[in-house]
């Protein structure tokens, strides 16, 4: 949002500086991002007297002029049409910077002649496109006045950056009252002078909208003004626009450009002639066409808000006017339209049709919808007072939209949340100050927001009120309080802890950190498990960065997919990518959740001259050894893990599985499931992994000291199994069974094979396991083993119903 010193003072009677007011601006969260001083820029270009133009002795359209500074008198040779002797113009001198030019002018010898500066064109300095002759001043002009002060070039132009929140910023008196309310300066009054209509319009304005949709244009009202003349506006008003880099075009339509600056009251004007029946306001419909200002063409959906008339749209609401029905130089009769838009389907049409436009900005983020009566008042008298004519009574469809709300609010909460006592009486102060009625109670306040602040709506965002006025920089610095117990824990969470050794395990293990958003675009979004979570609709972004980033990520999974897309297009096709960050399933305070995720794609391995090396495609299994040693680092008691078929839908069926902890999902680990891969338009084999942090159980902390290790002095012995099973149970199921066959004895147990086909019968598989015993007292004997092995057996035929293999 850009604005000029002079126009800030138009609202604000100050006697501040330039340096008080942006270091202000900033305090209160209104950073300021630049101040352009243009009078630096153009500081070298002064007036000067031309008291002789003689013809070049060498050159048929060049004058050697003789030029009064005010300080010498210099020669100089020009070849402008108009140059001549007694006319007062523009000299720039040896070493000055020709902005239009781009060069920076030196001492020249033209065809014999010295010359020793130039005489400037409008365009040569970016003032106009104006490039006829050299700036002709009037004669009454001083010699030596800096062309900074003839264009109004002297007022400084601030840029400051408007939040997403602060749409009353987006104009300049809403920058001018916080002003006020921080303490640098008061706040003028605001004229609204009532036109009085003198005939009834003769374009009637009616809403036509579903049951559902009324809130896409509630209130719009619609104004003739017979025998306007459409020329150019008045020069302060083109200076103010050219400041903020805004081009004028004619007084109509500067006169809606500066109000929407000025007022934070965007507006539109069309041809009343070139209108064809009254005015509908609507929702598209799909296919219809609007040739725009912009001379592009845009092609509807069903959910835009428009302007039409009987011949069909002539307008975007909120967003931008047609080109047919816009104002030209031979305008005579205008309807203004002065409307309030919902702001939801604003930013939507604008992000759909790829529009950006002041209008858009405005209404996007929530304009004062109680102004906009008062807005065509000042509209009216502005196009009147520039461009004469006759108003019509005002056309009213709709009525302003129910504003009002009520805010409880303790005064203690600005203690609570900003840790700094502000007395209740100053609280008070500022809030009425900032335009809010505050009701006291006994405990608890009744706030009521002004129509300006739509984007009030809880006891936090009248803190933060209080607190950027109070000034975050009078908050006194206060050490921590010193505690006297020593603590000899750390001081990071249980769940930070994690994510720090799931980073260096991944890390460790030769994947890549990435950092991605923790946003995405919704069809992805649905693909990961967001169309089974009953909050989908609130994890929506109200105002996203982009279409691509509108829904926050129910996993981590589809950011490294993207991300190892980008790889492959760069020639990167091998890889393993993890991440640490939030998924969200609900837009409540405790809707997300802590997870790690990997991911490994392309080849397991590089190619290798060693000959015992196969080449081979990552799988789930790599992803599989990625996971345990990350939850192993973690903490996770990985030998506990159950091992199940339940893995998310975007996971493929019959290659994914589940690790748990009783009923508690640790994680997810598998390929990615192929239509997934093909949607996304990969062709690369890619197997992930997920878990979550405040799944893995915090071990028990117990007073006593560590046990030492202990290694048995007597040998292991290993003994294998293979077992005929039913095709439906799993390998986990069948080692559990063995494991449970002696707690004592035997430590661990392993399938080294899978067998079907020949010799197996159909239904079957064979499952071979490894299981090893390992005695603390005494060395196994045969019948020892056998023992064992019978209750192996046992315990495996009564759990799976399998048999030992022959």
């Amino acid at each position: 949002m850009k604005f000029t010193l002079s126009w800030l003072k138009e609202h604000l009677d100050t006697d501040a500086s330039l340096e008080e007011i942006t270091e202000t601006l900033t305090a209160i969260g209104l950073e300021v991002e630049e101040v352009i001083d243009r009078s630096e820029t153009f500081a070298p270009f002064k007036v000067a007297y031309v008291e002789s133009a003689e013809k070049h002795p060498n050159a048929d359209k060049l004058k050697v002029c003789k030029v009064n500074t005010g300080k010498e008198v210099l020669q100089v040779v020009c070849g402008a049409p108009n140059a001549r002797a007694g006319m007062k113009g523009v000299f720039a001198p040896v070493g000055s910077y020709i902005p239009g030019l781009d060069f920076e002018l030196k001492k020249g010898n033209i065809r014999g002649e010295d010359s020793n500066g130039m005489l400037v064109s409008e365009k040569e300095m970016c003032l106009s496109d104006s490039h006829e002759g050299i700036i002709d001043l009037p004669e009454d002009t001083e010699v030596s006045t800096p062309l900074a002060e003839l264009y109004g070039l002297d007022d400084p132009v601030i840029d400051i950056a408007i939040t997403p929140n602060r749409a009353d910023c987006t104009g300049v008196r809403g920058i001018a009252r916080d002003l006020a309310v921080a303490g640098l300066g008061k706040l003028k009054p605001l004229t609204v002078k009532k036109v009085s209509g003198t005939f009834k319009s003769p374009v009637d304005v009616k809403l036509q909208f579903d049951k559902g949709n009324e809130d896409a244009c509630p209130h719009f009202l619609g104004r003739a003004v017979k025998g306007v003349k459409n020329g150019s506006s008045p020069d302060w008003m083109q200076k103010r626009l050219k400041a903020i880099g805004l081009r004028p075009i004619s007084a109509l339509v500067d006169i809606t450009n500066y109000v929407s600056y000025d007022l934070c009251r965007p507006l539109h004007v069309f041809d009343m002639a070139k209108l064809k029946g009254d005015i509908h306001v609507r929702l598209s419909r799909e296919g219809e066409k609007l040739e725009a200002l912009d001379e592009k063409t845009y092609t509807l959906n069903d959910e835009v808000t428009v302007v039409c008339d009987d011949s069909g749209v002539i307008g975007l609401g909120g967003v931008m006017g047609g080109e047919e029905t816009g104002c030209t130089e031979e305008t005579t009769d205008v309807y203004i339209e002065c409307a309030y838009f919902d702001p939801m389907r604003t930013a939507r049409t604008g992000r759909t049709l790829g529009i950006n436009s002041d209008a858009r900005y405005r209404f996007e983020r929530g304009i004062d919808p109680a102004f906009t009566e008062d807005g065509m008042e000042i509209a009216t008298a502005l196009v009147l007072e520039l461009c004469g004519g006759e108003a019509s009574e005002i056309v009213t469809a709709g009525a302003p939209i129910n504003w009002k709300r009520e805010i409880q609010f303790s005064p203690a909460r600005p203690k609570e949340l900003l840790g700094v006592d502000i007395p209740t009486e100053k609280q008070k102060e500022i809030l009425e100050a900032l335009g809010f009625e505050v009701k006291e109670g006994k405990d608890t306040w009744t706030v009521l927001p002004p129509s300006w602040r739509g984007d009030i709506e809880g006891q936090a965002d009248l803190v933060e009120e209080i607190g950027r006025i109070h000034g975050y920089d009078s908050i006194p610095a206060t050490s921590l309080p010193q505690n006297k117990a020593t603590h000899a824990q750390s001081i990071e969470t249980e769940t930070f802890k994690k994510g720090r050794l799931a980073r260096a395990s991944l890390s460790s293990q030769g994947y890549r950190e990435c950092v991605t958003w923790s946003f995405m675009n919704e069809e992805l979004a649905d693909m990961f498990g967001a169309n089974e979570n009953q909050n989908k609709d609130s994890l929506r972004l109200l105002n996203p960065i982009s279409s691509e980033m509108s829904q926050m990520r129910p996993a981590i999974l589809p950011n490294l997919i993207e991300a190892a897309q980008k790889n492959d297009a760069r020639g990167q096709a091998n890889g393993k990518l993890f991440e640490v960050g939030p998924v969200f399933t609900s837009s409540k305070a405790d809707g997300f959740r802590m997870c790690a995720s990997g991911l490994v794609y392309g080849d397991a391995q590089s190619k290798n001259w060693a000959a015992d090396i196969t080449e081979r495609k990552s799988d789930m299994f790599d992803a599989k050894a990625g996971l345990l040693n990350a939850l192993e680092a973690c903490g996770c008691p990985v030998d506990n893990l159950q091992v199940t078929r339940d893995a998310p839908d975007y996971y493929h069926p019959g290659r994914s599985a589940a690790l748990r902890l009783g009923p508690n999902v640790i994680g997810y680990f598998g390929e990615i499931h192929p239509a997934i891969l093909q949607e996304v338009d990969i062709d690369l084999p890619m197997s992930g992994f997920e878990f979550f942090l405040d799944a893995i159980p915090v071990p028990k902390k117990k007073e006593t000291s560590r046990k030492p290790l202990h290694l048995s002095s007597f040998q292991a012995v290993k003994r294998d199994f293979a077992f005929i099973v039913d095709n439906d149970v799993e390998a986990d199921t069948l080692l559990r069974a063995a494991k449970s066959a002696d707690k004592n004895l035997i430590t661990n147990a392993e399938i080294f094979d899978v067998y079907s086909g020949k010799g197996v019968e159909d239904g079957k598989k064979s499952l071979a396991i490894t299981v090893t015993l390992q005695p603390e007292e005494t060395t196994l004997t045969d019948s020892d083993i056998e023992g064992v092995s019978k209750k192996i057996i046992s315990a495996i035929e009564g759990k799976t119903q399998g048999k030992l293999r022959a």
